[in-house]
């Protein structure tokens, strides 16, 4: 299967930078899962930049409606 990398980037809402995973999803999801987080794709880009990406987080989030 080819990455689709550039395209990946277009949607990509992360504020890290330098981030050497930008667009490559695949090796985005298994950096964080190692951390109990989750991508910044996954969270609304005013919570994304507070780079608080943990799973609780993400669950407070779903509990007050914001995902």
């Amino acid at each position: 299967m080819e990455c689709r990398q550039t395209q990946n980037k277009l949607k990509c809402n992360c504020t890290y930078e330098p981030c050497s995973r930008k667009g490559i999803c695949c090796d985005c999801i298994k950096y964080h899962l190692r951390s109990r987080e989750l991508p910044a794709c996954f969270f609304p880009c005013d919570v994304e930049r507070t780079y608080d990406r943990s799973f609780e987080k993400f669950a407070e989030l779903v509990q007050i409606g914001r995902i």
